[in-house]
């Protein structure tokens, strides 16, 4: 086995165990996990058999292998990327939805607050009800 090949193939299983221990202590999303797990597996298989990329290539029509493994791997992290646009934009979308909510809940909660709070202060110390305010027996 030429060394090409064994270093590709280790390279894939290295990036498959990274991958794994990053899953493992919770720094990377399961989902995320899952692609970079089968780009890892298809490194190391196109590692321990290079001629799976001629056969792929001759396959689709494309003479030079090389270029067609080029090819493959720009359309994949170009919909990694676009795949990763839409989701940040979806969470986004989310976050200014609950912002937005928060806010109308803190609006509410203003408008109610100042009525409850100074039916409570007059109240407490007789304003509004005609009495002189009494003073406070604690001080």
């Amino acid at each position: 086995m030429p060394a090409l090949q064994i270093t590709t193939s280790l390279l894939g299983l290295g990036l498959a165990a990274l991958i794994f221990v990053l899953l493992r202590r919770d720094h990377l999303y399961i989902h995320h996990g899952l692609f970079w797990i089968v780009v890892a597996a298809l490194g190391a298989l196109l590692g321990l058999w290079p001629g799976l990329i001629d056969s792929a290539a001759r396959l689709v029509g494309i003479s030079y292998a090389p270029a067609a493994l080029l090819l493959g791997a720009v359309v994949v992290l170009f919909i990694k990327a676009l795949y990763a646009d839409m989701m940040q934009t979806r969470l986004e979308r989310q976050l200014r939805r609950l912002n937005q909510r928060i806010a109308m809940l803190e609006l509410g909660n203003a408008r109610q607050e100042p009525v409850a709070g100074a039916s409570a202060v007059a109240a407490v110390t007789g304003e509004g009800s005609g009495s002189p305010p009494q003073a406070d027996p604690m001080r």
